[in-house]
């Protein structure tokens, strides 16, 4: 792969099984060193387009290239280049932790000598010293999710696909993984990101992609994304009624309660200086100011018509 070449290319990716379409002709494109997420319901074909870039099942048209390397063509080169954390755990839980690093380590061929330092490598990273030599079945659903990162990062692979590591993990183990992402990515670690958590998008990834449907309905960055939906604002407080009412008289906005005024914004810098290139003529200088964006939940929701994860549990939890 070239440093110029995105570390994953898409262009015209469909794939059916019988009548059902389960993607409709997705492109997409992956820089090199970034952390791209495909976001999308149950059924939207997250999972499937992971198992199409990583060689699993076969395309039935479109071209697919990762690394570098056509996965058609070419799918042993991309197999060396990638690892894969599924939705289910990969770990044997009658074996300790080391045992299923050493494990992995035996299957990528590795003189034993290194395939033990790099366990023991690994076992520290991801903070599972104390537990290395314990069955992995008495794990908590965090530890065995870091010990299955762990076990794709034995083969050094410069893209990962993530396909939801994080449900079923609660908050604090959740932070922990992205932190451990994060610092795979500031390596020169490529990831492919597949989630349903809107914070989650929204905290690790450069570029989001929504997919329902079998298609992508939008694509940019989280702030980006969030610019589609109308109902951004900003707001700005004043010190007495009369100058509210002034920069509502020159902005047009709609006063509020304790001497605000909401005045229409996409969040854009260009509409924010606008805003006070308009307060500044007016000779009016807010006590406060606050730019208001709708959150990737209202993304969601307009793009696709259902209701996030994140809003289901905190629905059940009222």
């Amino acid at each position: 792969m070239t440093t110029r070449e995105p570390a994953i290319a898409v262009s015209g990716l469909h794939k059916s099984y019988g009548e059902k379409v389960v993607l409709d002709g997705i492109d997409l494109t992956v820089p090199a060193g970034s952390i791209y997420a495909l976001l999308g319901p149950n059924g939207a074909g997250k999972t499937t387009t992971v198992a199409i870039l990583s060689t699993l099942t076969g395309a039935d048209a479109g071209t697919v290239r990762v690394g570098g390397h056509d996965v058609r063509t070419d799918p042993e080169a991309v197999r060396t280049a990638i690892g894969v954390t599924g939705q289910f755990s990969a770990v044997d839980e009658l074996l300790t932790g080391r045992e299923n690093l050493l494990l992995m380590s035996d299957l990528h061929h590795l003189p034993r000598r290194h395939g033990k330092e790099l366990a023991t490598e690994l076992l520290a990273k991801f903070d599972l010293v104390e537990a290395a030599d314990k069955p992995a079945s008495t794990y908590s659903g965090g530890m065995t999710r870091r010990l299955d990162l762990a076990m794709t990062l034995v083969g050094d692979p410069r893209i990962i696909f993530l396909d939801e590591p994080t449900t079923g993990l609660d908050p604090r183990s959740r932070h922990a993984m992205w932190n451990v992402i994060r610092e795979l990515v500031a390596g020169g670690v490529t990831v492919l990101l597949t989630t349903q958590y809107l914070e989650e998008a929204d905290q690790l990834a450069h570029r989001v992609a929504v997919l329902d449907q079998g298609r992508i309905v939008a694509e940019g960055t989280p702030a980006e994304l969030k610019r589609l939906v109308p109902g951004g604002h900003i707001r700005l407080t004043f010190t007495t009624a009369a100058e509210r009412d002034a920069a509502a008289a020159a902005l047009g906005g709609v006063p509020g309660d304790n001497l605000s005024l909401a005045v229409a914004s996409d969040g854009g810098v260009r509409s924010l200086r606008s805003v006070l290139d308009l307060l500044d003529a007016a000779g009016l200088e807010p006590e406060g100011l606050a730019v208001h964006t709708p959150d990737l939940d209202d993304v969601f929701l307009t793009l696709t018509g259902q209701v996030t994860t994140a809003a289901i549990t905190e629905e059940t939890l009222r």
